[in-house]
């Protein structure tokens, strides 16, 4: 009998090298396409030969016609492969054509993730969620956030685990899961949402920002720079996750030097110590304590961070801050003064 394809061998070294023992349970999300069916036939053959728990999420959005019935479909090729499956349809903000201030694909992924923690922990409150993301995923990633201009941890791209969730084919190529797809034979659908002219708008009629750059910025790069492109994107995203990680130990600890008091909506830092750190540590420490403060960390950009950070390295009498989430920042004598209102 022929043993795997290289790319199923690969896939499969993938998830295993997660290292989960007997036992565990595990949900995968899987939208039919080519990435989440390649790893919902990764999960069934490994499943039974390491002791897991698993089953198949579908999540139908709603968001257009004929979505139910993919679901439907997607759901069944899971079955088709040995694993249990369900479709949670959920309702996303708006209509698909800006639905807040992240656009459509920001409000979809909100509801999406909500369903997939809840189908996990129906399951088994240990539950792990299997994502399918990929290497081009993650070089979309790190060129959306870049040109957003942001940060370290940011442009660190997606990560392997966090929470519950894992992603195992980061290491991965797309042309890998489409291969694997035609290899296994499995009855994969393309998301037509994900097509450059798909049915979802932004609210100013352009293209999905993702579309844009899978279908043009990225293919407009390999073009100029060489195939290496992704490689070197995914690559990049991983220095900074380490760089990111380190900077974040560090800030940590600075944190504790400056804390005077913290509550739930309520920090006094000292200035004389935050002024004696290094600014990429400072800039996180106040990141930090204006999202726990807050409750609100996606409403924070560098210029709200710039303006706590000015009442400490450029005090001269002016007033305090008005941030998002009802949160002010104040000089009070040598005290940051960070508060919540009521």
């Amino acid at each position: 009998m022929a043993g795997p394809t290289p790319r199923v061998a690969a896939a499969r070294s993938a998830l295993l090298a997660l290292g989960l023992p007997p036992g565990t349970h595990l949900v995968v999300a899987c939208s039919g396409g080519p990435d989440s069916l390649a790893l919902a036939a990764t999960l069934a053959h490994l499943a039974p030969r390491h002791g897991w728990e698993a089953r198949a999420v579908v999540v139908d959005h709603s968001l257009r016609e004929g979505s139910a019935a993919d679901a439907a479909a997607a759901a069944a090729a899971c079955r088709e492969l040995g694993l249990p499956a369900e479709v949670r349809t959920v309702a996303v903000a708006g209509d698909g054509t800006g639905a807040g201030a992240g656009g459509p694909e920001a409000a979809a992924r909100t509801v999406r993730y909500a369903a997939l923690e809840a189908a996990a922990t129906a399951f088994h409150p240990d539950a792990l969620v299997l994502l399918g993301h990929t290497m081009d995923d993650q070089a979309e990633t790190v060129l959306l956030r870049l040109a957003r201009g942001s940060g370290a941890r940011s442009l660190a791209g997606m990560p392997a685990a966090t929470g519950r969730f894992r992603r195992p084919f980061l290491g991965l190529r797309r042309a890998d899961t489409l291969g694997i797809c035609a290899d296994l034979a499995l009855p994969y659908r393309d998301d037509p949402s994900n097509a450059a002219d798909g049915g979802w708008v932004r609210s100013d009629g352009g293209p999905l920002l993702r579309s844009a750059v899978r279908h043009g910025a990225l293919p407009a790069l390999v073009e100029a720079l060489g195939p290496g492109v992704v490689e070197a994107l995914a690559r990049t995203a991983g220095l900074l996750r380490r760089d990111a990680d380190l900077l974040e130990a560090l800030a940590e600890d600075a944190l504790g030097r400056a804390v005077r008091h913290w509550s739930t909506e309520h920090a006094e830092l000292d200035v004389v110590a935050l002024a004696a750190e290094h600014p990429a540590l400072r800039t996180r420490v106040l990141y930090r304590v204006l999202v726990e403060t807050s409750g609100c960390g996606g409403a924070y950009a560098a210029r709200h961070v710039d303006a706590v950070d000015r009442l400490v390295t450029d005090y001269h009498g002016q007033g305090a801050a008005d941030l998002p989430g009802r949160v002010t920042a104040r000089r009070s004598g040598d005290a940051l003064v960070i508060e919540r209102r009521g």
